[in-house]
């Protein structure tokens, strides 16, 4: 039996939760984080039952349930009259429909729910402030360079984010493309506002030229907004640029009261920006016994709210691979072929509605007509989808070749 760890590049949510997915397998560990500590940038986070299956199946069920908002619906709003355009159920309808509830998390209170399930496994070895510095393959095995020190794997998983050095170590240097759209992120505490003022649902106000997110988060404590505009040039692709707020206050003047009224209320110390830039789905993501996953090989814009989900799914399908193939090349090849092509599509819907939430005159007008008839068919596609099945499906492919 080989002996020898996985070692993960990166301690986000899809890193860990890979950690957790192969020692679910008996596979052991070596994650090496290079921050000093655990944590997440960002605000809020949608958990739509497609990836919250997959946590409720690596034992995280409970705690989901406990630190988790569960919204009722979701729903798409006039950016000026506040008239829903399209509304579908979720809470315990969702569960029912899709065999898995939807939460909503602070992105960091997910983070901690994993990093301490990760912490509980003695299959586990979480190392911090542990940057990668080389990286070697051999015919057995991955050597890293680690603060000087050299350790030994079985094979490599890069799941360090959207910058993944381990992607330029493979593949080379490669440079995206800016989306013409920046987006801002910011709580509000819902004790500031007037009760009843934002329901329990995820909700999007659809604009010309820009849309507006909010959801409850922290048990209903704080609503966390996503506001995004287009804008014709960006340098920066950071998520911790600090945001100015009269800037943000002018592009929303004239919206609906509610949307103002969350403005006046965020949190304007801990107010940020950042531009939205895209990469296309890369044709290989693994050489030899390295591979990525997550942002690292499929990053996703924010207008499907999958981008965590998609790594989530990464991860229990990676750890399958490995722990049903020895040779960790031919797992790395047949992880691709299972997650290729939903990860791209998801990457292309989400490409679109970076326009089609920003439609004008006509076209904003046959797009509100559309979205009343496709809601269902959507969510059916993207909450519907099992990766567990998907992978007893692959299995018994293969053994009846």
């Amino acid at each position: 039996m080989e002996t020898k760890p996985i070692l993960i590049a990166g301690g986000g949510i899809g890193g860990v939760t890979t950690a957790l997915a192969l020692a679910q397998h008996k596979i052991p560990v070596l994650l090496f984080e290079q921050a000093a500590e655990f944590s997440d940038v960002g605000a809020g986070i949608q958990l739509s039952p497609n990836c919250t299956r997959v946590l409720c199946a690596l034992g995280l069920t409970e705690e989901l349930a406990d630190q988790g908002f569960l919204p009722q619906y979701t729903q798409f709003r006039h950016w000026r009259s506040g008239k829903i355009i399209s509304e579908t159920n979720l809470g315990k309808s969702a569960e029912q429909t899709y065999g898995a509830p939807y939460y909503h998390f602070h992105r960091s209170d997910l983070l901690n729910l994993l990093v301490d399930a990760a912490a509980a496994q003695p299959l586990i070895q979480l190392k911090l402030s542990s940057r990668i510095e080389s990286i070697e393959q051999a015919d057995d095995g991955v050597n890293v360079l680690v603060n000087g020190a050299t350790h030994t794997g079985r094979a490599l998983i890069g799941a360090d984010g959207i910058h993944s050095k381990v992607r330029e170590s493979l593949f080379g240097l490669q440079s995206p493309t800016f989306t013409g759209n920046v987006a801002w992120r910011a709580l509000v505490p819902t004790s500031s506002l007037p009760a009843n003022l934002i329901q329990p649902a995820s909700t999007a106000w659809w604009g010309p030229g820009k849309h507006f997110v909010h959801y409850y988060v922290r048990g209903g404590t704080m609503v966390n907004c996503v506001c995004v505009v287009e804008s014709k040039e960006w340098q920066d692709e950071s998520w911790s640029i600090n945001g100015h707020f009269p800037d943000l206050a002018a592009e929303f003047a004239d919206w609906h009261p509610t949307i103002n009224t969350l403005l006046e209320n965020v949190d304007k110390q801990n107010l940020f920006k950042w531009g939205l830039f895209d990469r296309p789905p890369m044709d290989q993501w693994s050489i030899g016994r390295v591979t990525l996953l997550g942002d690292a090989c499929h990053p996703t814009l924010p207008f499907m709210a999958q981008g965590a989900a998609m790594a989530i799914e990464d991860a229990v399908v990676i750890a399958a691979c490995l722990n049903q193939l020895q040779d960790p090349s031919a797992a790395f090849l047949r992880y691709e072929k299972l997650r290729k092509k939903r990860t791209a599509m998801i990457q292309q819907l989400s490409r679109r509605n970076a326009k089609v939430f920003h439609l004008k005159g006509i076209a904003a007008w046959a797009r509100n007509r559309a979205a009343k008839r496709a809601g269902g068919n959507t969510m059916k596609k993207l909450y519907g989808f099992d990766a567990l099945r998907v992978l007893k499906a692959s299995a018994t492919r293969r053994g009846n070749k």
